[in-house]
C-alpha cells in the first residue's frame, strides 16, 4: 500500500501549534524539553541559592576587595610572617599548617629568654615575683593570726625570713616604679605616630592646582580631631614618663606625684575604653562562630560522614577552631582588664575595705594573665621562625 506524506503540512501544523503554545505559555515554554515548570504556577521554582555563610572570613574595605582571588592568594603567600610582638600586642593565630617538628623544636626556656629580652617582659617578670611575695605574706599573716597558730611562738629564723621577704617585695615595687617605668619609657611615641599619620593620609580630590589648594591644617587641629583612645594613650605615656623621671630623682616630688595620680586616672579611663572595645570584638567573634557552626550544620545535614567530608567542611572546622582560640584569648584579656580596673579603683578612689587583700590578689592575677599572653605571642613568633627556615 502506498502512503502519501505531507511534509509541508506537518511542518506547518507543528509550527502553528508551537506558536500557539508560545503565545499561551510565553516564550520560556519549550515543549521539546523533558521536564517543564508550569509558568502559571503561583510558586516560583525551587532553585539552589548561594549561602551567605559561605562567603570569605574577613571583609576588606579597601582596594583589596576588588582584587581577584588568585592574586589575593599569591599576595598572602608572598607576604612575610609577622614574628615580632611588643608589649601586650595580640599575636595572630597560625593560619598555615605547621609541622609538629617545628613546634617541638621551640622549647619553653627559649620562649622565656625571648620574653625577658623585652622591657615589657622584664616588667611582667618583676610584677609576678612582687605580687607572689605579697600574696604569700598576706596568707602567712592571716594564718599566723588565726586561733590555731596564734599561741605558737615564732622561731627567730621564721621572723628573719618574713622580714627579708617584706624587704624584697618593697624593693621590687620600687624597682618596678623607677627602673621598670624607665625601661618602657617613650611609649607615647606610638600614639603620636598614629595621630600624625592621619594628618598625612588626608586625601584631596579637588581639581585645583597645588598653588591654589588650601594650606595644610595646623597641628592643633590634628590633635583635636584625633580619636580619643589615641589621645588618652599619648597623655598616659607622657605622664608615666614624668613619674619615672620623678622616681629617678630628676623631677620634684610635687610634680611627680601629680603626674602619677594623673597617670592612674588615664589608666582607669583607658581600661574602661578597652573593655568596651573588647566587648564589640567579642560580639563580632561570636557572630563568626555562629556563622561557621551553621555552615557545618548544613554540611552535616547533607549526609557527609567523617570519611567523606568536603574540603569546605574541613576548612570550616579549622576556621571554627581558630575562632574559638581567638575567643579564649579575648576572655583572658577581659579578665585581665577587670582585675586592672579593680586594682586602679582602689588606688584613685582610696577604697579602704579589704584593701590589703584585694590589691595583691588582683595584681597577681593581672600579672599572670599578662605574662601568659606575652608568652603565647613570643611562642607563636618562634614557631613561625622555625617553620620558614
Amino acid at each position: 500500500m502506498s502512503t502519501v506524506s505531507f511534509p509541508e503540512g506537518s511542518s506547518h501544523s507543528h509550527s502553528a501549534s508551537s506558536s500557539t503554545q508560545e503565545d499561551f505559555f510565553g516564550s520560556s515554554y519549550n515543549p521539546s524539553s523533558s521536564f517543564q515548570i508550569n509558568p502559571l504556577s503561583p510558586l516560583p521554582p525551587r532553585t539552589p541559592r548561594t549561602s551567605i555563610l559561605s562567603t570569605s572570613q574577613s571583609y576588606a574595605y579597601g582596594q583589596e576587595m576588588y582584587a581577584s582571588s588568585v592574586s589575593q592568594q599569591e599576595e598572602n603567600k608572598e607576604k612575610p610572617p609577622v614574628v615580632e610582638f611588643e608589649g601586650e600586642e595580640a599575636a595572630e593565630d597560625i593560619e598555615e599548617d605547621v609541622s609538629e617538628e617545628a613546634v617541638k623544636r621551640v622549647k619553653t626556656p627559649e620562649v622565656w629568654r625571648e620574653v625577658l629580652k623585652t622591657g615589657a617582659g622584664r616588667d611582667k617578670a618583676f610584677k609576678v615575683l612582687q605580687y607572689t611575695l605579697r600574696v604569700y605574706l598576706l596568707f602567712h599573716s592571716k594564718i599566723g593570726s588565726s586561733r590555731v597558730f596564734s599561741k605558737r611562738s615564732k622561731t627567730p629564723w621564721e621572723i628573719e625570713v618574713v622580714k627579708r621577704l617584706e624587704a624584697t617585695a618593697s624593693s621590687l615595687s620600687t624597682t618596678r616604679q623607677a627602673l621598670g617605668k624607665a625601661l618602657i619609657m617613650f611609649n607615647w611615641l606610638t600614639p603620636l605616630t598614629s595621630i600624625l599619620a592621619t594628618r598625612n593620609d588626608e586625601l584631596d580630590f579637588s581639581e585645583k592646582s597645588p598653588k591654589e589648594k588650601e594650606p595644610s591644617k595646623p597641628l592643633l587641629h590634628t590633635f583635636l580631631h584625633a580619636p580619643p583612645p589615641a589621645l588618652l594613650d599619648l597623655v598616659n605615656g607622657l605622664s608615666d614618663d614624668i613619674y619615672a623621671f620623678y622616681r629617678l630623682g630628676l623631677i620634684g616630688k610635687k610634680t611627680g606625684e601629680r603626674a602619677g595620680r594623673f597617670s592612674d586616672w588615664c589608666w582607669f579611663f583607658g581600661t574602661l575604653i578597652a573593655l568596651v572595645e573588647l566587648g564589640f570584638e567579642r560580639n563580632i567573634t561570636k557572630t563568626k562562630i555562629q556563622a561557621v557552626e551553621s555552615r557545618l550544620y548544613v554540611d552535616s545535614m547533607s549526609g557527609a560522614t567523617g570519611n567523606s567530608k568536603s574540603a569546605a567542611a574541613k576548612a570550616a572546622e579549622k576556621e571554627l577552631e581558630k575562632l574559638h582560640r581567638q575567643d579564649f584569648w579575648l576572655r583572658i584579656q577581659r579578665t585581665k582588664l577587670l582585675l586592672d580596673l579593680v586594682f586602679v579603683s582602689y588606688e584613685i578612689f582610696k577604697i579602704k575595705p579589704m584593701r590589703e587583700v584585694v590589691k595583691p590578689l588582683a595584681g597577681l592575677g593581672a600579672a599572670i594573665l599578662s605574662a601568659s599572653r606575652l608568652f603565647h605571642n613570643h611562642r607563636t613568633s618562634l614557631i613561625l621562625k622555625e617553620t620558614h627556615q
